[in-house]
């Protein structure tokens, strides 16, 4: 696979000074409960990322509920994670790596190409027996030298102005019920957007928490293979990176993160909610 590396092959990476793993766990609803886990023990050598303080800028009136941070307050911050152009990094979590995903998608933004997901999450990783620690590493600053790959986000007026069109097809990530318009646990309004499939995101994932291989997600995602463009979204932008990650194992490279998500498209009054199935 080439976004997912196994908990095996990480283990013989351990020590080795160009790799940085970080640990992305967090739970929504309870912001400090990741750190106090990575505290508690994490990976030998991880480093904490945390997904509203790191992943996330200011909540404002639109952009979603956890809207891109500024980017060059964020490169700066990689760096500070002793990342730069010559690092590979390694991204766990424990929410089947949804977070993970969203750092893996947001260094991959910034032009970093060396960027995984460890197969499993942190707790496979722990109940395997491998090594872990309440140990927190000394980490040498680098300087992270963005290069933004715009095709890869899609903006909300990009997303109005594409509804409808042949060839673009939007994919909403969250559950079926959320999609459907049935029950809304978390945002002001239920539905979806108008034309949007639903693909919720834990099916890249197999029953044991595994991510499906290359051959499997290509079947999972078999009836998008005729879209001349991808753009997905979830709830605030998060659960969509493992359906984007996804989509690039099976081969897609016609895919955008619509990163505000269905809670910035509901922020505009005048935007069109469906409900229901397509």
């Amino acid at each position: 696979m080439e976004n997912i590396v196994s908990q095996s092959w990480l283990l013989g990476q351990l020590g080795d000074a160009n790799i940085v793993i970080a640990d992305c766990r967090f739970a929504l609803g309870k912001p400090d409960s990741g750190r106090e886990q990575y505290v508690q023990d994490h990976i030998e050598g991880a480093v904490y990322v945390d997904l509203e303080k790191d992943l996330s800028g200011a909540l404002m009136a639109h952009g979603g509920r956890h809207p891109l941070p500024d980017l060059g307050a964020f490169s700066i911050l990689v760096g500070s994670l002793g990342i730069d152009g010559t690092k590979t990094v390694v991204a766990y979590d424990d929410q089947g790596g949804a977070m993970a995903s969203r750092l893996w998608w947001m260094l991959k933004f910034l032009g970093h190409s060396e960027v995984y997901v460890l197969d499993q999450g942190y707790s496979a990783w722990k109940s395997a027996g491998y090594p872990v620690t309440a140990e927190v590493p000394a980490v040498f600053p680098r300087t992270f030298s963005p290069k933004v790959h715009r095709s890869m986000l899609a903006s909300m007026d990009e997303v109005k102005d594409k509804l409808g069109r042949p060839g673009v097809v939007l994919v909403d990530s969250r559950e079926e019920r959320r999609y459907l318009g049935l029950e809304e646990p978390i945002d002001a309004a239920a539905g979806h957007i108008p034309g949007a499939r639903n693909f919720f995101w834990k099916g890249v994932l197999g029953e044991n928490g595994a991510w499906l291989s290359a051959a499997e997600q290509e079947q999972h995602f078999a009836a998008l293979r005729d879209a001349d463009e991808i753009i997905v979204y979830c709830g605030s932008g998060v659960t969509a990176c493992p359906n984007v990650l996804g989509l690039s194992e099976a081969g897609f490279d016609n895919v955008k993160l619509y990163s505000g998500s269905w809670s910035d498209w509901i922020s505009w009054e005048d935007n069109p909610i469906a409900t229901g199935e397509e």
